[in-house]
């Protein structure tokens, strides 16, 4: 029990504090504790969660990646300009031309950092820029509303009547999202590729001695977020039922704030999928609750800020390190 406990910590403290947060915001609005509102935050979140997974992986490379939210409004533009020429397509054809131009971005990311040795943050900085640059030049700004039928018909797997006449319906991305989450804990979790991904994250030098491919590693990483970027964006676009240029723009902060208070070390080599799934829910109910208790916005870009702040230090500084501090501090008292 006490292994388990360790050995899940992170976990477990997300818990108790979305619980104690869950507590709070029943008392302080009567519209958050009901289906409909967990129904809608599991369809809204739906698209943070599958960005989250494919950051993850990311991270536990030790890498960093804030380009992959403008990288899906690349890819949802293209996709939806793409299946305009072939007549429509549908599902299948629609994730492989969204999956493929994802991979082909986030190998972009992963050759300049491979081949040229550039920090992964300084890469994907450049990137964001570029791709965001490039899509309002040829777009001008300017949104997609003629979409396939297939992409803007909404497809409800579960719903359910509420006693004021409403429906609490589960929607389609969140399917998805489940689907990608799984596919995302069996790369990690269940195969020899996960494992060199967190001996690399965790020793670089270490792992290329023991014979891993570092450069492979890279474009795994890298080419699995750009495919999770890829899904996202035409999920989002499926959700909206519009392609608007800029509709993900600034995700990037909210997501990796989530990943990394999820238990993902910045230095790579750890990182758990219900850590982040947790770390993104907790975050999505923070902004939830603000918003039905009329609270400002930027209160909530604020939190996000302390928040990536607070993860931050907390990944770069061991409980070794914390221990004979606060030992001195309590000599001094």
């Amino acid at each position: 029990m006490r292994r388990f406990v360790r050995s899940h910590a992170t976990e477990l403290a997300l818990l108790a504090v979305i619980a104690v947060i869950c507590v709070f915001l029943s008392f302080a609005t009567d519209r958050f504790f009901t289906l409909g509102n967990a129904f809608d935050l599991l369809n809204t979140g739906s698209v943070n969660i599958i960005f989250a997974v494919g950051l993850l992986v990311v991270l536990i490379a030790g890498g960093i990646d804030i380009s992959f939210a403008v990288a899906a409004s690349v890819v949802q533009y293209l996709t939806a300009t793409v299946l305009g020429w072939i007549g429509g397509g549908n599902w299948i054809v629609g994730f492989i031309i969204a999956g493929a131009l994802g991979v082909a971005l986030g190998c972009i990311n992963a050759f300049l950092i491979h081949g040229f040795r550039i920090i992964s943050i300084v890469a994907t900085i450049s990137t964001f820029n570029i791709f965001f640059g490039l899509l309002m030049f040829f777009t001008g700004g300017v949104s997609i509303y003629n979409l396939p039928d297939w992409l803007t018909t909404r497809v409800v797997l579960f719903e359910r009547e509420m006693a004021d006449g409403t429906w609490a319906e589960i929607t389609l991305p969140v399917l998805i999202m489940a689907i990608c989450v799984f596919a995302t804990w069996a790369l990690i979790t269940r195969t020899t590729t996960g494992r060199q991904l967190y001996a690399f994250g965790d020793n670089p030098e270490g792992a290329r001695r023991f014979g891993i491919n570092i450069g492979a590693m890279q474009f795994i990483a890298f080419g699995w977020l750009g495919l999770m970027a890829g899904i996202a964006g035409l999920v989002q676009a499926h959700y909206a039922q519009e392609v608007v240029p800029n509709a993900l723009y600034g995700r990037e902060l909210d997501v990796l704030a989530a990943v990394v208070l999820g238990g993902a070390r910045l230095g790579g080599g750890k990182g758990s999928v219900l850590g982040c799934i947790l770390g993104v829910l907790l975050v999505s109910i923070t902004q939830n609750g603000l918003n039905l208790m009329g609270v400002s916005p930027f209160a909530f870009k604020m939190i996000v800020g302390a928040i990536i702040l607070a993860a931050i230090t907390l990944s770069n500084t061991s409980i070794e390190r914390l221990l004979p501090f606060l030992k001195s501090r309590r000599v001094h008292s």
